[in-house]
């Protein structure tokens, strides 16, 4: 949350010039960790470039130091409290991660990874 504003920070950058999305992953502070917010803003881009035929190429890149640093481990540890133990919350994220990872191999469009730095765990699997 944006103490400022008070609202919710923005995870996914889109932009689009002429027929190319550039999808930005915008959690540089967490090293762009696939938080379940985060990866749900991917799929719902994705679906949306998927019905959109003036798009003809995606390019994936990050802002900050890393490309991606996988899942963001201290979310999923945040839900060890729970009374399943965080077993709920962990198949809702893997869940999440499956249909992104699946969402981006069925896009009609080419996907680009821009990889600018360190990639690992689910992040390698995201820009593989």
């Amino acid at each position: 949350m944006d103490m400022a504003t008070g609202a919710a920070p923005e995870l996914l950058r889109e932009d689009r010039t002429g027929g190319v999305t550039l999808l930005v992953l915008h959690r540089p502070t967490r090293r762009n960790g696939l938080s379940l917010s985060l990866l749900s803003a991917l799929r719902a881009a994705l679906a949306q470039i998927a019905a959109d035929r003036g798009v003809r190429a995606v390019v994936l890149a990050a802002e900050g130091p890393a490309f991606c640093a996988g899942h963001d481990l201290a979310e999923l540890r945040a839900h060890r409290g729970d009374a399943d133990g965080g077993l709920g919350f962990y198949r809702q994220v893997m869940a999440e991660c499956a249909a992104v990872m699946q969402a981006i191999v069925a896009l009609p469009q080419p996907v680009i990874a821009a990889v600018q730095g360190v990639a690992t765990a689910a992040g390698c699997e995201l820009l593989a």
